[in-house]
């Protein structure tokens, strides 16, 4: 391994790592829109559009990234509608992630019990209240972790962008090894790079996961407090 050669290719890999980056976050922060609201038609189980989902994420999740972007930037023009590699990359990987979410934060609002609505309902707590004050937090604690998990696979997954001519990290090694044949160099810089970006997102999402263990103990004392306590009151009115 040439020293030399790692320190004059430090600077595209650094560019790359920004784009890659810059990508990543764009396409991550769209697909948590998109898995935020469908996550919500399943939730609420609103019937036509309920369907439409789970077309949607059967369609997303059984098909790779790479021919997602090659419909989107190869197929789509055909019907007249073009793109080009940036918002191809961020589309591509928004359809992708959003399916992934949905599912993680469909099942983070399952996971809440339903006597938390149901006191919420009694303590006076319209629909719209309960959701944001009850259930959208503790539903949040319960999907950090396969949160994390989608978005270290979603950062991954950004290395396919190279097949659309997005000079990202993957793009970079291809065509320094293409071009020159330092094979080792620009794997080692890859692998480098992809850590640089991965590890503190993985450090981040674990320790978001201790803090909200904390939190879900507690809130499973409150929610025992309220079973005894509805059961005391039905005991109660029978005598």
């Amino acid at each position: 391994m040439d020293p030399q050669v790692i320190n004059e290719y430090l600077p595209l890999f650094g560019d790359a790592a920004l784009l890659t980056v810059g990508l990543g976050a764009a396409g991550i922060g769209l697909s948590i829109v998109i898995g935020l609201i469908c996550s919500l038609v399943q939730f609420y189980r609103i019937p036509a559009a309920r369907q439409i989902v789970r077309i949607y994420i059967e369609l997303s999740r059984n098909t790779p990234l790479l021919i997602q972007l090659f419909f989107i930037y190869f197929g789509l023009p055909k019907i007249g509608i073009k793109t080009d590699p940036t918002v191809c990359g961020i589309v591509g990987l928004a359809f992708l992630g959003g399916s992934y979410m949905a599912e993680t934060f469909r099942s983070g609002l399952e996971a809440v019990d339903k006597v938390q609505s149901e006191s919420a309902y009694t303590l006076g707590l319209n629909r719209f209240q309960t959701f944001i004050y009850v259930i959208l937090p503790q539903a949040v604690s319960t999907s950090i972790p396969p949160f994390v998990a989608n978005v270290i696979f979603l950062l991954k997954e950004t290395s396919v962008f190279s097949a659309v001519s997005l000079m990202d990290l993957m793009f970079t090694a291809k065509d320094l090894i293409g071009l020159y044949y330092n094979t080792t160099e620009s794997l080692f810089l890859l692998v480098v790079f992809y850590l640089i970006i991965l590890l503190p997102v993985s450090l981040l999402g674990a320790l978001l996961e201790r803090k909200l263990t904390g939190y879900r103990t507690a809130n499973e004392k409150v929610r025992r407090g309220m079973i005894a306590q509805r059961k005391e009151a039905s005991g109660n009115v029978g005598n």
